[in-house]
């Protein structure tokens, strides 16, 4: 069974995002939860990605101690198989700044629960490749309340594959997914 199919049956609806279609384009409009005015938009991403808030996904706190950020999340997670790419597109929001090391925390949070869904893919759905050939990329988007500035990219490393070399993108409005995603 194709992995998007088993996403599919594994992941609510209400923990979803649907896509747009617009002139044969698909595309999402990403709103930070606790701040509907700070949004961006991801155009260029297939007709049949997965878009999924990943802080629907409940906070492990109550067995958890959180003292390493263990219990953070980012606040989406991007699925998506273009044919000649497969990825996996973590997306981690800030209306202002926010510190690196908190955003780290929290992309690596969302990467635990993505690395739990493939295991119950592997395990109950007896898919013994479930997720083996997406490749990870990660995302910080940063001001993202304040469409007025031009766009700046910052990348640490030429490829944006740990939390620690993500992609920083700062006042973003409408980004491309094969932009985010790369090679």
């Amino acid at each position: 069974m194709p992995d998007l199919r088993i996403l599919d049956q594994l992941i609510k609806p209400a923990a979803r995002v649907p896509l747009t279609i617009e002139r044969g384009r698909a595309s999402v409009k990403l709103v930070e939860s606790q701040m509907p005015n700070s949004c961006v938009t991801i155009a260029g991403l297939p007709a049949d990605a997965l878009v999924v808030k990943a802080d629907k996904f409940q906070a492990p706190d109550t067995i958890f101690c959180g003292t390493k950020g263990e219990c953070k999340r980012a606040d989406y997670v991007i699925i998506a198989n273009t044919g000649a790419k497969k990825r996996i597109l973590f997306i981690e929001m800030k209306k202002t700044k926010g510190s690196r090391e908190d955003i780290i925390k929290q992309l690596s949070g969302s990467r635990c629960f993505v690395d739990y869904c493939q295991q119950i893919g592997k395990v109950f759905w007896k898919e013994t490749n479930f997720l083996d050939d997406y490749q990870y990329r990660f995302v910080s988007f940063g001001h993202t309340g304040i469409p007025k500035k031009r766009t700046q990219i910052e990348r640490t490393a030429e490829i944006n594959d740990s939390p620690e070399k993500m992609m920083k993108v700062a006042w973003p409005n409408r980004q491309e997914f094969n932009h985010l995603v790369g090679r």
